[in-house]
């Protein structure tokens, strides 16, 4: 079989700059909550860069529009950037980790007795909380500690105790035993309790991991966009995309894996993140070296989505499709931004250990199973149950798929439930929703109407999902979250195909009656980019 060198470089470009985000992409909002950050604060970071991502593309887009003899210059001078402002996390201040252990001391469900407690002060003027586990009491209780750096021990503290028969309550610790008392080990720990959001907002590794993860996501976001771009430009009208972009979903899932790996290798009491920014180092230099050879195209800059958008408003089929849009991808981030933080929640309740191995195999069966097989059949799918039939189910799916996470009794189950689930939801969704904004685009306006299908799904609808994910995930816990929101795909599922059957019968009738012709995602981008 004869190889084409002139996809090489864009081939390489693609295994090597999606390898190089493997190992960091899926671990950000977990990487936050091991620095201390809670899920609200997660959400709220994370729902802010979609808007960030619109910006920037148009502004990436005019630089290069200024200054475009230097056009390649500046696109590798972003992943410089990017690669730079990931790398750099790795050196991030630790939190300090506190843990206590407490052997053969006698308590009771109102008593215990605790000595010999160290002093720890992880911010001046406020009390240190840690998580408690024991075979006596309810995994969750919570032990807090006197700041107090004169004292080396304590015989009164707060201690919240959780029993079989009632709820949580505070009990104050006792010097005196009780007749009912038993023999108890306890081991205690801040290692998975949130840093109080006063000290959080003053910390040096607060501000360095927001400020070096918001660069290097929106460098990612804008590098992603363009390597699209030429791509279409090296392969021509009669070229294949998804074989090149395939390399990417290759990339990205054979380094999660390894890095995963290894990273459980390298780690003993804390995570070692060496290896996976080590990583990302190797494979964005490689990278550089192949897009030396690749040859951008003159991109152009996009034009007012937002004056655009008033243009298109005027079909109730359209504002479905964009009010669906936004759904797909509340949907879509909380999985994205809050699944291995279930995880490594779901990971502490069952004393499971090898997490980040667990994590990159999770990632591997996502990209090299579901991915690879759903976008080569999705074409298909649509063809043969249409757009709209095909759009309802993805809700059903992501339904499923939020449902059965929900259920899982160990990280484990979660390997499995994604590489079955990742293709009918995912994959799907992007296909339809790529195909489907083609189709109801007016004559002239399909790139806007791609345009605002990217807009709202991964920015309008990740922002929500994300804020709103992180807000409940702190409130109503991981497993009640994921069970909403599966609740709620499934009620778009029903109101899309319902909606379709009654208020919008008439209009996708006369809609039905001009030539409708499929459009793959190749044929999409290249409407939305005719230049290049």
């Amino acid at each position: 079989m004869a190889i084409n060198k002139k996809l090489l470089p864009i081939k390489a470009h693609y295994f090597f700059f999606m390898a190089a985000m493997g190992p960091i992409l899926p671990q950000l909002s977990v990487y936050g909550k091991e620095l201390g950050i809670s899920s609200v604060v997660m959400g709220t970071i994370t729902g802010i860069l979609p808007f960030a991502f619109l910006l920037a593309k148009p502004a990436f887009g005019l630089l290069v529009d200024i200054y475009r003899n230097y056009r390649k210059m500046i696109f590798m001078l972003l992943i410089v950037v990017m690669t730079v402002s990931y790398t750099v996390m790795n050196f991030i201040p630790p939190r300090q980790v506190l843990k206590l252990e407490f052997r053969n001391f006698s308590a009771t469900p109102d008593t215990c007795n605790v000595t010999e407690l160290n002093s720890y002060v992880e911010c001046s003027n406020h009390t240190v909380r840690v998580n408690c586990k024991s075979k006596c009491f309810l995994p969750g209780s919570f032990l807090a500690i006197p700041d107090n750096s004169s004292e080396t021990s304590y015989n009164i503290c707060t201690f919240s105790i959780g029993t079989p028969s009632t709820s949580n309550y505070t009990s104050e610790i006792s010097s005196e035993n009780s007749s009912e008392s038993i023999l108890c080990d306890i081991y205690c720990s801040n290692e998975d309790v949130e840093i109080d959001s006063g000290c959080l907002y003053k910390s040096l590794s607060f501000w360095s991991f927001v400020v070096l993860m918001s660069v290097g996501t929106i460098g990612f976001n804008v590098i992603n966009s363009i390597s699209d771009a030429i791509c279409f430009d090296v392969i021509g009208k009669d070229g294949d995309y998804g074989k090149q972009r395939v390399w990417g979903t290759i990339g990205f899932g054979v380094t999660a894996l390894i890095s995963g790996y290894v990273v459980d290798l390298f780690s003993d009491n804390t995570i070692n993140y060496t290896p996976a920014f080590l990583t990302i180092l190797v494979c964005s230099v490689i990278d550089l070296g192949a897009c030396i050879k690749l040859e951008l195209p003159i991109i152009p800059v996009p034009e007012n989505i937002f004056k655009d958008l008033r243009r298109l408003l005027n079909s109730k089929t359209v504002i479905t499709f964009i009010t669906f849009a936004v759904f797909a991808g509340v949907l879509d981030s909380l999985i994205i931004y809050f699944l291995f933080w279930h995880l490594q929640e779901l990971a502490t309740a069952t004393n499971t250990a090898n997490v980040k191995l667990i994590e990159g195999l999770v990632v591997a069966a996502e990209t090299l199973g579901g991915e690879v097989i759903f976008f080569s059949v999705a074409g298909k799918i649509l063809e043969r149950i249409g757009h709209v039939h095909c759009f309802s189910m993805c809700f059903i799916n992501y339904a499923l798929r939020l449902g059965l996470i929900s259920l899982a009794p160990s990280p484990w189950w979660i390997v499995p439930i994604e590489f079955f689930m990742q293709g009918p939801t995912y994959a799907l969704t992007y296909t339809t929703i790529v195909a489907y904004a083609n189709e109801l685009a007016p004559p002239g306006a399909s790139a806007t109407m791609q345009g605002i299908a990217a807009g709202m799904d991964d920015g309008v609808g990740y922002a929500i999902g994300s804020i709103l994910g992180g807000v409940m995930f702190e409130y109503l816990g991981s497993q009640s979250t994921l069970q909403v929101f599966s609740a709620f795909g499934l009620l778009c599922s029903i109101a899309h195909a319902l909606l379709h059957r009654t208020v919008l019968r008439k209009e996708l009738l006369e809609k039905s009656e001009e030539i409708v012709e499929y459009k793959s995602p190749e044929e999409a981008y290249k409407a939305t980019y005719p230049d290049s």
